[in-house]
């Protein structure tokens, strides 16, 4: 009798004691054996089953081939090597998941075949607490390779043959599954078990290079991303000056499509600037050096910060990273505020002229030209200047406004121009943007124009006719697309004649000129400003105002606001401060306002009936309701329709 056949019989001798309830000699079965008899025992597995008892229905199969596809991917072609090695020998190398289920097998036809008698299937499952155990089952129980021989199997249906399984693990070091090389036992080798341990090391040596290729590539996808969203164009090049990186950017300023400039010199990029290049390689770092940058369709001026590359504290190149000195100033403007709030809908009135007003600024908003708006002080200059501006194609770019009256004479030009840095002492280090340059793509509004001295008003004629300044202590021009709103409250031509304005800067600017209502000759758009103002003003107070007296309608009707609209809103802002009831009454109003009136003779004072006769025809012809018009009066609808018929005012 073969050794085979002796230890076949001896391994059998002990299986049998083992069901018998006795004692099982430990020298001749081994101990992982006995404990996996004992586990299959308590999990009830019947020792005499001819086949697997679990088999998965087609679609259930399918679903689980798809859950393992990586598995299955990845292990097939070291199975298949596996497999070659021992062709024609009745081995088949099979793999499960990690709940025992068989996945894959590979191996000749005939043993294949063979093997079905016992359900040795795909879909079928071969774990140790439904197949008993066996070389997928007690693996994936031990986690741990083994080989399992002969009558070592629990069941009598795997006798025949012998399994070597090794467990499988991912990347994340959970195991997944395993592989198995089963064949007759007669054939059984120790070196089997070696050829499948390494087909399982080589397959999770696989998880984790696929592993760290997926996070290599998400890496590098979240650092080209990163780089392509970075507003700045971004070069990278090695110490010989080669291109290594570009960012999208980058490519859409100099005309780079695609990777034409890769692997290539920076000259090939910048022929036409070697200074920027001898900058760039003469010094080993560089922060915000403004340079002006040619190509073959254009040049723009930028800000270059230049950086060594570092790798195994080695220097491999170099990283530029230029900033459009054009979109630093727009966000320079927005960081500091530089944007117009108001809008035409935001003019209260309604009277003719101011709506003509209104008209000539809408038609103003639809061109380019220079505007200069003229009228006394508080009557809306700025609020006109930012409705036209937000009206304009220049919306989106920045809007800022400048009061020329309140900047000292001595700083006014560095204000608008700017100046470099030392062009005077105490000048900030790097110098300073001026306004013009703030506002490059948008709005300038130069309220009180006519303060300006005869130096400055150069300068500014020098901006509107070719679009370019000069900054203190500099030399270079610097091109800038700038909208001029001007405004004054001063009669500019007896300006000119006095020899205070320059008589070319007034016909530059006065391409389009707007005259601004004085309130004094809207006073029927009163009441309307009233209420709007008192909603505002109620509102940021916390208070609540619900009416105003008759007598202060009037008293603000017959006055004649030298301050223009911004009095008004200061006039109500004070009555609503002082106020201690939800109503603005006569004695709320300041003493320029009453005096006003006191001071007028007395002749020429229209008796109170007359002026409340006079301020119910001016509201009944603002278009109110007979409700709005009670309200402003501050009395009921009722005693509204008593007098309109004392007046004779009519009832329609």
């Amino acid at each position: 009798m073969s050794d085979h056949a002796n230890w076949f019989d001896v391994i059998y001798t002990e299986w049998r004691k083992f069901l018998r309830g006795m004692a099982v000699d430990l020298d001749r079965v081994r101990p992982v054996i006995v404990d996996s008899w004992e586990r299959c025992r308590a999990k009830g597995v019947d020792p005499y089953l001819t086949r697997a008892p679990l088999v998965l229905g087609v679609d259930e199969l399918q679903a689980l081939l798809e859950r393992n596809g990586e598995l299955i991917d990845i292990s097939r072609p070291f199975m298949e090597h596996l497999s070659g090695f021992v062709k024609g020998s009745n081995f088949i190398v099979a793999l499960s998941d990690a709940n025992g289920f068989l996945i894959e097998l590979v191996g000749d036809e005939d043993i294949l075949e063979s093997v079905k008698q016992g359900n040795f299937v795909l879909g079928a499952c071969w774990s140790e607490e439904i197949a008993g155990s066996n070389g997928v089952g007690t693996v994936l129980t031990l986690g741990k390779p083994l080989q399992v021989l002969g009558c070592e199997h629990f069941c009598i249906n795997s006798r025949r043959w012998t399994c070597s399984g090794a467990p499988i693990h991912n990347a994340e070091g959970d195991m997944v599954g395993a592989i198995d090389m089963t064949g007759p036992y007669e054939n059984a080798n120790p070196h089997t078990l070696g050829m499948v341990v390494a087909s399982a090391h080589a397959i999770e040596n696989e998880f984790r290079y696929r592993k760290a290729l997926t996070e290599i590539q998400v890496a590098h996808g979240f650092q080209k991303t990163v780089i392509s969203s970075i507003p700045e164009i971004i070069i990278a090049i090695d110490n010989d000056g080669i291109i290594s990186l570009m960012n999208n950017n980058a490519m859409k300023a100099f005309g780079a499509p695609g990777d034409r400039f890769l692997g290539r010199s920076l000259a090939t990029l910048w022929g036409r600037n070697p200074n920027i290049i001898q900058l760039i390689a003469n010094n080993e770092s560089l922060t915000d050096v403004e340079v002006r940058i040619s190509s073959r369709k254009s040049q723009a001026d930028f800000t270059l910060t230049c950086n060594p590359i570092l790798s195994m504290n080695r220097v491999t190149g170099k990283i530029i990273i230029l900033n459009e000195i054009k979109r630093a100033r727009t966000l320079a403007a927005r960081m500091m505020g530089a944007k117009a709030k108001f809008r035409f809908e935001d003019i209260i009135g309604r009277d003719g002229e101011l709506l003509e007003t209104v008209r000539q600024a809408q038609i103003a908003s639809r061109i380019n030209s220079n505007v200069l708006l003229l009228g006394e002080s508080g009557t809306g200059k700025d609020l006109f200047a930012q409705a036209i501006h937000n009206s304009s194609g220049r919306r989106d770019g920045p809007y800022v406004a400048i009061n020329c009256a309140t900047i000292p004479r001595d700083l006014i030009t560095s204000e608008l121009f700017g100046y470099v840095e030392g062009a005077f002492t105490g000048s900030r280090k790097g110098g300073s943007q001026g306004k013009f340059e703030l506002a490059d793509g948008g709005t300038i509004f130069l309220d009180e124009i006519g303060e300006t001295p005869l130096e400055v008003q150069a300068a500014l004629l020098r901006v509107i006719e070719d679009k370019s300044i000069i900054k203190i202590g500099g030399t270079k021009v610097t091109t800038v697309n700038v909208r001029i709103i001007a405004a004054t409250n001063k009669h500019l031509k007896e300006e000119v004649r006095k020899g205070k304005f320059r008589e070319d800067l007034y016909y530059r600017s006065n391409v389009f000129t707007i005259c601004m209502v004085p309130l004094r000759k809207r006073a029927e758009d009163i009441p309307l400003l009233v209420d709007s103002f008192i909603k505002n003003i109620s509102r940021s107070m916390g208070k609540q105002i619900v009416s105003v007296d008759s007598m202060v309608l009037e008293y603000f009707m017959s006055y004649q606001w030298p301050g223009n609209v911004r009095e008004l809103q200061n006039v109500l802002e004070r009555m609503i401060n002082i106020a201690h009831t939800s109503k603005l009454t006569v004695d709320l109003l300041p003493d320029e306002i009453i005096g006003s009136r006191s001071a007028e003779n007395a002749d020429d004072v229209e008796p109170v009936d007359i002026m409340e006769r006079g301020l119910i025809e001016r509201l009944l012809r603002s278009s109110l309701t007979r409700k709005d018009i009670a309200k402003k009066l501050g009395i009921s609808r009722s005693t509204l329709y008593r007098k309109l018929e004392k007046y004779e005012l009519g009832l329609s």
